[in-house]
């Protein structure tokens, strides 16, 4: 069976995943003051960011609408596998769920299924390859489903921000949270819950510490070991490498991955951000 892997623009692959032939990236729209960026392979993550530190307003982001979806359903692919970021985060969720409502109205036989990673960047990276790895393998299209419902499940995201400004104006970051954590020079310890929400996992002087903090909550968690690591960096390869190899040393991953943040994972992880998912 062919098959296709859709994923929002948040999904991190690197350029060389994306052309692999097996994915399909629907860009979400980054609004900095008067000015709408479509996200993509295209971006310019360093005018982003210049942008971003040069409006005095928060930047927003805006979903892919169903339509959108719908042309990349249209790819002749006959089993479509649909990955987006946490619906508690983000309508894109929502809009490929409708998409494919519309496509099973005019395709009634049609395989299309879209998971909620729970999660984004790095995250949505691991659940795209995962759905890669056993379509590769020829796995019919439930047992592809069920296994990546179930990686889903069992993965866990964290990542580490330089500036939390761009959090606390979207309000994915309690004001007061930030007012400390900017005034002590505190850097948080994120991560996400079960349901995909933004919680706090700990806090530490420096990221430095704040990472080698990551790393001991990975080592400490038995399920860790066999898994792949991925980790997204924000305009800071240094610390991905340094995460990298801590990580190595303390814990038992398979691999470890390492990307840069898109368009939309720049507007959230800010520079300096590093996002890691296992």
């Amino acid at each position: 069976m062919s098959f296709k892997i859709i994923v929002d623009s948040c999904c991190d692959l690197t350029p060389a995943q994306l052309h692999s032939g097996d994915f399909i990236s629907v860009p979400l729209t980054i609004h900095v003051g008067d000015r709408a960026i479509v996200d993509g392979p295209c971006l310019d993550r360093g005018d982003l960011l210049y942008a971003m530190r040069q409006c005095p307003e928060a930047p927003h982001t805006a979903c892919p609408s169903p339509a959108q979806y719908l042309d990349a359903f249209d790819c002749g692919a006959e089993e479509l596998y649909v990955v987006t970021l946490s619906a508690l985060l983000s309508g894109s969720h929502n809009a490929a769920a409708q998409a494919r409502a519309l496509w099973l109205e005019e395709h009634p036989e049609a395989r299309v299924h879209v998971f909620n990673s729970c999660s984004a960047s790095a995250g949505e990276v691991l659940v795209a390859l995962k759905i890669q790895e056993l379509a590769q393998r020829g796995l019919d299209f439930t047992t592809v489903v069920d296994q990546t419902s179930r990686y889903i499940q069992e993965m866990n995201t964290l990542f580490v921000l330089e500036d939390l400004d761009n959090l606390r104006k979207n309000g994915r970051l309690s004001k007061l949270q930030a007012l400390v954590t900017s005034t002590l020079h505190i850097k948080l310890l994120l991560g996400s819950t079960p349901e995909g929400e933004i919680c706090k996992k700990g806090q530490a002087l420096s990221v430095k510490q704040a990472m080698t903090k990551m790393v001991a909550i990975m080592s400490a968690d038995p399920g860790h070991a066999g898994k792949p690591l991925a980790i997204v960096h924000c305009n800071c390869l240094e610390r991905a490498y340094h995460l990298r190899e801590l990580a190595m040393k303390h814990c038992r991953f398979s691999e470890v991955l390492i990307g840069e943040t898109g368009g939309i994972s720049t507007v959230y992880a800010n520079d300096g951000g590093v996002v890691a998912a296992y």
